[in-house]
């Protein structure tokens, strides 16, 4: 397993619950941590086999353009990015952090760390996999009859794996 980090990525927005926030905006400073199996893109050295770090600046540049209230809520919109994104990411952390957070006090930031682990096993062979369980889940999509689908959820309770799944793909 290897880590990706792209640290210190500035952005200006208007987030926040004050007026002043939402009309000016403040500076912004987010910290993206990701963990993932790279053996693959190293060995063949290819980009397109791993998480490419500019694009995570960009998911993370495109949410910082919608404004929010809570930082929590621009995190979550940042991990959810990348899970849309990149569909072998084990685990990921994200810090956002805002630069003089009160309109009348000197203090230099406040942040939220906010992450997710996305490590499973097979419910029917116990390998090891990656699930996000939600729409960008890698077996959405998948074409299983609706009727086994359902048995398999009461069986397995959980997912399988792609192995598993393929066995009742048809």
């Amino acid at each position: 397993m290897g880590l990706i980090a792209v640290e210190g990525m500035h952005f200006h927005g208007h987030h926040g619950v004050y007026e002043e926030e939402q009309i000016t905006g403040k500076d912004y400073v987010i910290d993206v941590y990701i963990e993932y199996s790279f053996g693959r893109a190293a060995q063949e050295d290819n980009l397109f086999k791993t998480i490419n770090y500019e694009t995570i600046f960009l998911i993370c540049q495109a949410e910082m353009k919608k404004p929010v209230q809570l930082l929590e809520t621009l995190s979550e919109r940042i991990i959810d990015g990348l899970k849309a994104q990149f569909n072998q990411i084990q685990d990921v952390n994200v810090r956002v952090r805002k630069q003089n957070p009160f309109p009348s006090a000197e203090v230099d930031s406040a942040y939220i760390e906010n992450g997710a682990n996305f490590t499973s096993k097979c419910g029917r062979c116990g390998k090891g996999m990656v699930c996000y369980n939600d729409e960008n889940c890698w077996c959405v999509g998948k074409q299983i009859h609706e009727k086994t689908q359902e048995l398999l959820k009461t069986q397995y309770r959980g997912c399988l794996c792609n192995n598993c799944l393929t066995q009742y793909e048809g």
